[in-house]
């Protein structure tokens, strides 16, 4: 274990919970803040029309940014916060920046007619290619949550090429066994269809404690997003398959994510499980595991001063961000580099970071972090 050398991340106070709902609950501003320089599209898919929104334009051979959002939500109620930081500037500038809404899901959007056929999981990643093709882009780093964070996963196993880096949060890998189909089931028909969303976007322990949080997402999600297209999203998501990926060496022929990944949780969400299983089935030399402490179930909405830290971190690793741009990860893993010593067989609470022997520089690792 001489090689595990210990990452300290500076604690961060949480976003204010009263701050999120004041956001939240005042819609005009949350879902209109800082928007002026995005440009909205719709763009022709081999599976119906997506609707995008971009700033910027390409930077040479830079890959675009490009998020897709969790079910229930869309770009501007997944991202915004996360999107308008004041940090986040620092790396936006130096980036094409691509939102994409699932079908239906955009804020206005109408409502699907009778008898349409919601694309599969497969099919809303196939989607993507037209994405790419219409900016010219030559390929993306994509920002998935929850059902985005599958969509984007799938899209990078079906057309690595296209794709040069994933930050997924709230992944679940798994497909729905018969026993969730029919929980799923029965809480549409004793709830409220954003009362069930909430129950995947929060754990259990939100919904009791984090009331102001929980009830502007509640008021949201039921008036910015057309309900019964987001019925008909929430039923293709939960009828989802395994995405069918195994780590390098486990099995013969094994199909894993090619690209650089990282990992976003937060140590109260529900979706906590299904990351850590997704985390055992990549490559561990390429994959960054991200824990982050009073985030529950959305860190990119209230946390999103740690999450815009460790993407800088990742982007770093990728060679796109200077290390003159970082801040305080920056310099707080500068330190913890030079001057920690060998950790003892037990894991560290903060970060470890297994390194190759063949240098510095040569960083052979799959870093899991709380922070």
């Amino acid at each position: 274990m001489a090689g595990l050398q210990e990452l300290r991340f500076p604690e961060e106070k949480p976003l204010l919970r009263g701050q999120d709902a004041a956001e939240l609950e005042n819609s005009d501003t949350f879902l209109l803040a800082m928007d002026t320089d995005w440009k909205e599209h719709d763009i022709e898919t081999p599976y119906g029309l997506l609707h995008v929104v971009i700033r910027g334009s390409p930077k040479g051979n830079r890959p675009a940014i490009l998020t897709y959002h969790d079910v229930g939500l869309n770009h501007k109620l997944c991202f915004n916060t996360f999107f308008n930081f004041e940090d986040m500037q620092e790396i936006t500038k130096h980036f094409v920046v691509c939102h994409v809404d699932a079908p239906g899901q955009q804020v206005g959007a109408s409502q699907f007619p009778q008898g349409y056929q919601f694309p599969s999981m497969e099919q809303l990643a196939a989607m993507l290619p037209s994405v790419v093709q219409h900016f010219g882009f030559k390929y993306v780093i994509g920002i998935g949550v929850g059902a985005g964070a599958y969509v984007l996963a799938k899209f990078a196993l079906i057309f690595p090429d296209l794709v040069e880096g994933l930050v997924l949060m709230n992944i679940d890998p798994n497909g729905k066994g018969w026993i969730d189909w029919a929980a799923t089931k029965l809480s549409g028909l004793t709830s409220t269809l954003p009362d069930t969303v909430l129950t995947h976007l929060f754990s259990q322990e939100e919904l009791v404690s984090n009331t102001e949080l929980v009830q502007s997402y509640r008021q949201q999600i039921g008036n910015v997003v057309n309900q019964a297209n987001l019925q008909l999203f929430w039923n293709m998501y939960n009828s989802r398959r395994d995405l069918d990926i195994n780590r390098p060496g486990t099995v013969p022929n094994a199909k894993t994510l090619r690209c650089p990944v990282m990992l976003v949780v937060g140590d109260n969400a529900p979706a906590e499980d299904g990351v850590v299983e997704c985390n055992s089935k990549l490559d561990p030399t390429t994959t960054t595991f991200l824990k982050m402490a009073d985030s529950g179930g959305l860190p990119q909405v209230t946390q999103p001063g740690k999450l815009t830290e460790a993407f800088k971190y990742f982007l770093q690793g990728m060679g796109y961000m200077p290390s003159a741009s970082m801040t305080r990860l920056a310099r707080s893993r500068t330190a913890s580099l030079t001057s920690a010593s060998s950790v003892d067989g037990s894991r560290p609470q903060a970060c470890t970071h297994s390194e190759s022997s063949e240098g510095l520089g040569q960083v052979n690792h799959t870093m899991e972090v709380s922070c």
